[in-house]
């Protein structure tokens, strides 16, 4: 009987402590329930969106490959893509090469708008910073080629002022020259000529230099 009365007394404090929280305690198993609950139903209709995106994707490259594609198939299921399904790898690819598909076609406005929204759809902590990367050059690149020097150079700002590749160091030597900032234009043609390993590049580049005047 002791012992009994021993083991209740030493749960009594337990008892009361329940009885007192209880409503806080419920409630903090119900969240993590939830909670759980919400992220296996998120994953799954994540899952499930990427299948569905696939499956467009895959029409959608299968139609852009051919010799003649019908651009209007490609744009509308571009859209269905970019409507329903614009934060998986698969929309954001198929804006990526619909942009480059456009640009070969010289159809330069509505390639820079493509490589516009995938700027947009990219940018952030959670962005593709790939994509994001390919973007900004490739935008940038079609705006230096229209006169747009300033926009141009808004879209790689942020990698030409650190150690970045070669070429974007280039660009962005392409660009202020443009602008007649010869001196910031030779910086970046330094700084290219010291990341790139070929000699074409570099041989290019000294030409370009050369070419400043200085």
């Amino acid at each position: 009987m002791n012992n009994e009365y021993e083991n209740n007394m030493r749960f009594l404090p337990i008892l009361k402590f329940f009885d007192k929280y209880k409503k806080v305690i419920i409630l903090i198993i119900l969240t993590i329930i939830i909670s759980i609950g919400y992220l296996v139903l998120s994953n799954q209709a994540k899952k499930q969106n990427n299948e569905e995106a696939s499956l467009i994707y895959t029409e959608w490259l299968k139609e852009i490959s051919l010799e003649s594609p019908d651009t209007i198939k490609l744009n509308n299921m571009l859209e269905q893509l970019l409507a329903e399904f614009k934060n998986t790898g698969y929309a954001q690819l198929a804006l990526l090469n619909k942009a480059s598909f456009d640009a070969r076609n010289n159809n330069i406005e509505l390639s820079l708008m493509n490589f516009k929204k995938l700027v947009e759809l990219t940018d952030g902590y959670n962005g593709n910073k790939i994509f994001n990367k390919i973007a900004r050059v490739s935008a940038s690149r079609l705006l230096l080629s229209s006169g747009q020097y300033d926009e141009a150079l808004s879209f790689i700002e942020l990698y030409s002022s650190n150690a970045t590749n070669g070429y974007i160091h280039e660009l962005t030597g392409d660009i202020l020259a443009k602008q007649n900032k010869i001196e910031l234009a030779l910086a970046q043609y330094e700084l290219a000529s010291d990341k790139y390993n070929d000699e074409t590049s570099q041989s290019i580049i000294s030409m370009k230099i050369a070419n400043l005047g200085m």
